[in-house]
C-alpha cells in the first residue's frame, strides 16, 4: 500500500502539464497495442491503372496464345535439289538424310520426282507423303516421256548415255533440256552466238551471265562445238577502227592500239596479238580463231 501511495504522491507532485503528459504517453502507448492486436497488418495488393489496363486484355493476349498454338507456318514450292541443311531441318529431315541428298547432288546429279527423293534421301513414307506436294521441277522433266521409265529402274548409280550436240546447232529448246538453263539463260546463250556468228571454244560459256559452275559443268558435257561455218571473222589488218570496235572482244581503246601497232609494226602476225598493248591475253587462243591475217 505504501509502495501505491508513493507512486501516487509522487505523480501529484508533477505539475498539471507534466501529469497530461504522462497521462497521454500512456493513452497512446495502450492505442498502439490495440491497433497491434485488432488490426490485420496483411499485404494488401494495389493494383494501378496501367495493371488494370493489361489485366483487362489478358482474355485477348490468352485467345492469341491460342490461335499460335494451332499456327502452322505457309510452305512455298521449292526444288528439292537445292534444300540446305537448315530447309531440311525445317522440313523434319534427319542429318543422314540431307547428307545422302547433298552427297548426291556432289556427284552433279538431280533427283527429278518424289519417287527418286525418296529413293535417294531414304525418308520416311510419312515424311515424303507430307513434303511432295510443295516439290517444283523443271517443265521440261514433266514433258520428258522417258523419265517415268527411268525411275522404275531404280538405278540412280549409272547415268544415261550423254548424246553431245553441236552448241552452233542447238535450240532454246535444247538449251533449256540442260537442268538449270532457263528461259532467260538460254536467249543469252543465243544471243552470244548470234554476235560471233558460231561459236570456236566451248570455254565461251564462262562469259555467259548467271551460268553456275554445276550448270555450267552440265553445260558443256551435253554439247560441243562441231561446225564453225557461220563464224564472224575480221581481219586485223584492214579493219577500221570503227570496224574493229564492233567486234565483240575489242573495246576502243584497244581498237587503237591496234590501228597504231600495224601503223608502225606492218601487218599484224598471229605472234604479234600478245605485243599490243591491253590485248586480253588470256582469250588470246579464241580471239585469233576469229581473226584473219
Amino acid at each position: 500500500m505504501e509502495s501505491n501511495e508513493s507512486i501516487v504522491k509522487s505523480f501529484l507532485t508533477y505539475s498539471k502539464s507534466q501529469r497530461i503528459g504522462i497521462l497521454l504517453f500512456f493513452g497512446i502507448i495502450i492505442l498502439v497495442q490495440g491497433i497491434y492486436f485488432f488490426y490485420d497488418f496483411t499485404a494488401k495488393e494495389t493494383i494501378d491503372k496501367e495493371q488494370s489496363k493489361w489485366l483487362a486484355l489478358q482474355s485477348t493476349i490468352d485467345s492469341l496464345k491460342l490461335n499460335n498454338k494451332n499456327y502452322k507456318p505457309t510452305i512455298y514450292t521449292f526444288n528439292p535439289n537445292f534444300i540446305t541443311d537448315f530447309k531440311g531441318y525445317k522440313l523434319g529431315m534427319s542429318v543422314e538424310e540431307i547428307d545422302r541428298l547433298l552427297a548426291y547432288r556432289a556427284q552433279n546429279k538431280f533427283v527429278n520426282s518424289a519417287a527418286e527423293f525418296q529413293a535417294v534421301t531414304k525418308v520416311s513414307d510419312s515424311l515424303l507423303k507430307a513434303i511432295s506436294p510443295y516439290f517444283k521441277f523443271p517443265d521440261w522433266v514433266k514433258n520428258n516421256k522417258n523419265n517415268s521409265q527411268e525411275f522404275a529402274k531404280n538405278d540412280f548409280s549409272k547415268p544415261g548415255k550423254i548424246i553431245v550436240l553441236d552448241i552452233n546447232q542447238a535450240t532454246k529448246e535444247d538449251l533449256m533440256k540442260v537442268y538449270g538453263i532457263g528461259d532467260k539463260i538460254s536467249d543469252r546463250i543465243l544471243e552470244q552466238k548470234d554476235k560471233y556468228g558460231a561459236f570456236v571454244s566451248m570455254e565461251q560459256m564462262d562469259d555467259i551471265w548467271g551460268l553456275s559452275p554445276e550448270v555450267l559443268e552440265k553445260l558443256k558435257s551435253s554439247f560441243a562445238v562441231k561446225s564453225v561455218t557461220n563464224c564472224k571473222k575480221i581481219n586485223i589488218n584492214n579493219a577500221s577502227v570503227k570496224e574493229l570496235t564492233q567486234f565483240p572482244f575489242f573495246r576502243y581503246q584497244l581498237a587503237k592500239d591496234i590501228v597504231v601497232f600495224r601503223t608502225m609494226k606492218g601487218d599484224i602476225k598471229i605472234e604479234d596479238l600478245s605485243k599490243i598493248k591491253g590485248f586480253p591475253l588470256e582469250k588470246i587462243k579464241i580471239i585469233a580463231l576469229y581473226l584473219e591475217f
